[in-house]
């Protein structure tokens, strides 16, 4: 989707690309040499076999960069296995996948002190454009990766992107990321819960480790994850988009608030290691963090068609009200606390800004949790929006003020799939955007409870449709007219492979609030 410019041989490649992208991973994974014509050989400090063990990805497009990602790690699971060192890196990035037209080339460190990752911005590059970019260390060449730069201001007749959430180990294999790069998307959006942080688990494949809390501990569930081919083939189809929920710390964590209390005194440092360690391992645009915080809301545009407001709705949040961070409970007037807040007082004021400055036809909120109101059997989940009424209704108030007038809100969090319009908690309130919901790459919900959850959500009047029970992804082709939303979801999770179908299909028009199928 959307122009690819500047690359005559574009068409062949992509399906060579995107045709052998698993195998090209797997085979890098395992070392094998292959050809680097164009890329020179430098001295480097000795290092083992294998450091490309993790992949590329790249992130964060702007018309003319893009941010380019590795980490050296020839044994991941047992804290890299890297040299004490500083290492330099090559990096190339070319207009075609055989890297007979170079465009950009250069050399950096991967720096110990960083897990041996490296976040390179490749500038210079053609605005809407696809190009191939890879590393080398020594004789050791990457896999390639395949990325693009966002058009310009004022271009972009059309995008497809996907979003996702919620990958844990134990509850299931990565099964829908192997049909991801069939589907030639030009992003991903990645909503949060990339790694969970929990024990060993029971499920179908269990973790490397007890609980993670330090920093060494929550790099090597970063390197079980991405040692993942099914995850490592999306990641070099297309740049992503990236943020974070509550599992790449500790499940319902609230700022600096753990969920056990008994917890408080060590957490500090602990957010301060798992957000180190998120940042070592994602192709993000940002200084890496200097202390336990890290910011991350930011936005991406995509010419005058869509602009991504990327939200972070962990950091910065009041904790859960009522006395509990469980997922459900009945409303107290603790809730309805006017100073509560979900996203902090400058990250609300920067949305604000960002939504009035906004060039695009289509506004999209990426977002962690339900954002709509969602009572159900007359409990609320404080996790959610709705424990945080006055934060809603001030975002409500951000929406209205700029004049936005096609938002669109990307969920995830409760592994189920769901469409409706946003609405406030007062009978009869007016949609304010569109959300949809997606389900999980892996995690499961309640079990004992999806009959009962589709049914009573399902019968909240704004809600369009609800499925708990099936994994997978959402594809959105945009164009100036319209979203169209297709729910990609795959028989079972408990095989590597399984058959990918579209659920359902829904259609936001310009200018309206409200999916259709």
């Amino acid at each position: 989707m959307g122009e690819r410019v500047g690359l005559s041989s574009w068409e062949g490649s992509r399906r060579t690309f995107i045709g052998g992208a698993a195998s090209v991973v797997a085979a890098a994974a395992l070392g094998t040499p292959r050809a680097a014509a164009g890329i020179r050989r430098t001295t480097n400090p000795q290092v083992p076999a294998g450091v490309f063990s993790l992949g590329v990805a790249s992130g964060d497009p702007h018309p003319d960069s893009v941010v380019l990602w590795t980490r050296l790690a020839p044994d991941p699971l047992n804290g890299g296995g890297m040299p004490e060192v500083n290492v330099p890196v090559q990096y190339e990035v070319a207009e075609d996948d055989a890297f007979s037209r170079v465009v950009r080339s250069g050399l950096v460190r991967a720096r110990p002190k960083y897990a041996h990752s490296v976040h390179v911005v490749a500038g210079g590059l053609a605005p809407d454009a696809w190009y191939w970019y890879r590393f080398r260390v020594g004789d050791q060449l990457s896999p390639v990766g395949r990325t693009r730069t966002a058009p310009a201001r004022g271009r972009g007749a059309s995008l497809r992107f996907l979003f996702a959430s919620c990958q844990n180990w134990p509850a299931g294999f990565f099964t829908a990321w192997q049909h991801a790069p069939e589907e030639d998307p030009d992003l991903v959006v990645h909503l949060g819960d990339y790694i969970y942080e929990g024990g060993r688990g029971s499920g179908v494949r269990q973790h490397n480790s007890d609980e993670v809390r330090t920093l060494d501990a929550y790099r090597n569930r970063y390197a079980l994850y991405k040692g993942d081919p099914a995850l490592q083939a999306i990641h070099a189809t297309c740049p992503w988009i990236v943020t974070w929920d509550d599992h790449e710390v500790e499940n319902n964590y609230a700022g600096l608030l753990p969920e056990n209390p008994a917890e408080a005194p060590a957490f500090t440092a602990r957010r301060a290691a798992a957000y180190q360690a998120w940042w070592e391992h994602q192709p993000v645009r940002m200084a890496p963090p200097i202390d336990e915080s890290l910011r991350i809301y930011r936005n991406l545009v995509w010419g005058n068609l869509a602009k991504f407001h990327v939200l972070d709705s962990r950091q910065y949040r009041s904790d859960q009200p009522c006395g509990s961070s469980n997922d459900f409970g009945a409303p107290c007037p603790e809730r309805l606390d006017p100073t509560h807040t979900l996203l902090g007082d400058e990250q609300e004021q920067w949305l604000g800004r960002s939504l009035t400055h906004s060039p695009a036809t289509w506004d999209v909120l990426a977002n962690q949790v339900v954002m709509t109101s969602m009572p159900v059997a007359g409990l609320l989940s404080f996790d959610q929006w709705d424990g945080y009424p006055a934060a809603r209704t001030r975002l409500f108030d951000s929406l209205a003020a700029a004049g936005t007038v096609n938002p669109v809100v990307i969920t995830g969090d409760i592994h189920a799939s769901g469409v409706g319009d946003v609405v406030d908690e007062a009978p009869g309130s007016p949609a304010v955007a569109t959300e949809f919901v997606g389900t999980s790459i892996s995690s499961g919900f309640f079990t004992d409870a999806v009959a009962v959850a589709e049914q009573l959500i399902g019968a909240l009047p704004y809600v369009r449709w609800v499925n708990a029970r099936k994994r997978g992804y959402v594809r959105c082709d945009v164009t100036p007219e319209t979203l169209v939303a297709q729910y990609r979801l795959v028989d079972t999770v408990a095989t590597p492979t399984s058959p990918i179908s579209t659920e359902r299909t829904f259609t936001v028009e310009a200018g309206t609030i409200g999916a259709h199928e």
